[in-house]
């Protein structure tokens, strides 16, 4: 367990990549803010977490920029600072053709992968500058998708890749405040998002197979390994992913 307690806010804490990342920082000794759509499930980790205090459940809508200050705010005034954010949340939209996409299911992908990232980073790097001693960690979701797509995933996959530039820009831009980050790409982690892959999803070629997934508390321990470094140091880029998934070379 670490000897200084930290505190981190977790976005999507509620299921899958979020709450195992979650509870692993828990379980390290740091305050977690769970931070998602659905109370229930966000109590329901702050539960299984057994961390009592140091588990705070802060519903919000992430795409409403008022939201986003709620939940900084309110972090700030429980524990006066901010170590970590893990921006994790995200969702897509339906394998369908891209011109067959509307305008909102188009806008419901960027607003949540894109725009709260941003939303969140901004109110993350205000107070990490301001505090004593200032500076901390930005650690981004980029997904397997911010290097390759899958069939019909224009929203997903375009908003992944615009991670992977919103992660260079906050790592060049804020080095001189201390404020380090780096971006985690997964690929299929035994999630409720993924669990379609046992019964098979579509591939480049045409085909549909069933891919191997890997358990998610890999994803939580490499959150964790980043959370801890000092801030000197810094995981750029990471990937972790189920080793026989059809991603490296042709598959």
């Amino acid at each position: 367990m670490s000897t200084v307690q930290k505190v981190a806010i977790v976005t999507g804490a509620g299921t899958g990549i979020g709450k195992s990342a979650a509870l692993a920082l828990l379980k390290d000794g740091y305050c977690v803010a769970l931070v998602g759509r659905r109370k229930e499930l966000l109590d329901r980790t702050a539960a299984d977490s057994g961390a009592g205090e140091r588990a705070l459940a802060l519903p919000a809508d992430l795409a409403r920029p008022e939201a986003v200050q709620g939940v900084f705010a309110a972090v700030k005034e429980k524990w006066g600072r901010l170590d970590v954010l893990f921006n994790n949340a995200g969702m897509g939209a339906p394998a369908i053709p891209m011109e067959d996409l509307s305008y909102e299911q188009w806008m419901a992908v960027v607003n949540i992968n894109l725009t709260a990232m941003f939303l969140c980073s901004q109110e993350a790097i205000r107070i990490m500058k301001a505090q004593s001693p200032k500076g901390g960690r930005i650690i981004n979701n980029g997904s397997i998708s911010a290097h390759a797509p899958r069939p019909y995933s224009a929203p997903y996959t375009a908003t992944k890749h615009a991670v992977t530039g919103l992660t260079k820009s906050i790592s060049l831009d804020n080095r001189q405040h201390d404020i380090a980050c780096g971006q985690i790409d997964i690929g299929n982690a035994a999630t409720e998002m993924t669990e379609r892959m046992t019964k098979g999803v579509p591939q480049a070629n045409g085909t549909t197979i069933v891919e191997p997934r890997m358990d998610v508390a890999h994803v939580g321990s490499a959150v964790l390994y980043m959370a801890n470094l000092p801030l000197d140091a810094n995981v750029q880029t990471i990937t972790v992913m189920a080793t026989k998934m059809p991603f490296v070379g042709r598959g």
